[in-house]
């Protein structure tokens, strides 16, 4: 048993030699674990905007129907509730990028309401952070300064 283990050592010492070598990766940024949202880095600047466009997949119908939602407010979208806080596009000195920090809440047959997704969703990548439900998908598809949905009273 003991020329086993020596075998062993024996025969994985230069494999574990070459990983020593190896040189190491810059440390990796996580986010802030008070939940604060990110900023972007300080050499782009991105265009704030007051709506932020969804589209949304019924999945019993198949039908997708699209909608606007100003910043803050909440729009029901079957039984989800829809809530933009930040959307943001890149200037048009800079290739197109739309972003916006979301949540989506859901109401329960108990008619309670209950958070299904919380974060950033990415225009450009829409399957990639979207709000999936067994009946509904939401996703963001841009951000624009107006709409012809008139605006929240107050």
């Amino acid at each position: 048993m003991k020329f086993l283990l020596a075998a062993l050592l024996a025969a994985s010492a230069p494999t574990l030699a070459a990983h020593a070598q190896e040189p190491s990766l810059p440390p990796l940024e996580l986010p802030a674990p008070d939940g604060a949202l990110a900023t972007p880095p300080a050499d782009i600047e991105r265009v704030k905007n007051k709506v932020a466009e969804f589209s949304g997949l019924d999945k019993i119908t198949g039908r997708i129907t699209s909608f606007d939602v100003y910043i803050d407010e909440t729009v029901q979208f079957g039984a989800l509730q829809v809530t933009p806080r930040v959307c943001y596009t890149s200037p048009p000195s800079v290739p197109p990028q739309t972003d916006g920090f979301i949540e989506v809440d859901e109401i329960t047959l108990d008619r309670e309401i209950r958070r299904i997704f919380t974060g950033w969703m990415f225009a450009d990548s829409p399957g990639l952070n979207a709000a999936e439900h067994p009946v509904y998908d939401v996703w963001l598809t841009g951000c624009k300064s107006d709409s012809a949905v008139p605006p929240p009273a107050g």
